[in-house]
């Protein structure tokens, strides 16, 4: 059986992408009867607040029709940012050579977070160097990951 999260993906990317975007990711998050939903859109000349709301609009509409939230819930589309998550395979290949900090679900090698070059991706892991070691997380033990800024 499908997780929500895989559940809400699949019911919104084509939402998303009917619009002219990317879906970027999507996190949610129950918290008793209430939830949140948040969408990180993406479009190769970037995202404002006019796409975030024309996205917005329509994502309810079909949330509303399809219902697959029971209760409450907040939706919140944004733009990835400039310390953008990254979520899949895909996303850790385009960001290869950026400065990440990564946080694990547990301890791989006795700690769980680590911050460094992000190297890219081997088969289903992840390469970081952090302090001229280098790393190979296995991404499902991912919880979080975001690209620190360059100022």
């Amino acid at each position: 059986m499908a997780s929500k999260h895989d559940q809400l993906t699949e019911l919104l990317t084509p939402v998303v992408e009917s619009m002219g975007c990317e879906l970027w990711g999507l996190e949610y998050f129950s918290q008793g009867r209430h939830s949140t939903l948040r969408l990180y859109i993406e479009h190769p000349d970037g995202i404002g607040l006019e796409e975030c709301e024309k996205v917005s609009r329509q994502v309810s509409s079909v949330m509303d029709v399809e219902d697959p939230i029971a209760g409450e819930y907040t939706l919140e589309v944004s733009s990835p940012g400039m310390d953008r998550p990254l979520y899949t395979l895909e996303h850790f290949t385009r960001y290869a050579g950026e400065q990440v900090a990564i946080k694990l679900r547990s301890a791989f090698e006795g700690r769980r977070k680590f911050s460094g070059l992000l190297r890219g991706v081997d088969g289903d892991d992840v390469l970081v160097v952090v302090d001229e070691h280098e790393y190979m997380l296995p991404i499902e033990m991912i919880e979080k990951a975001n690209i620190i800024p360059r100022f």
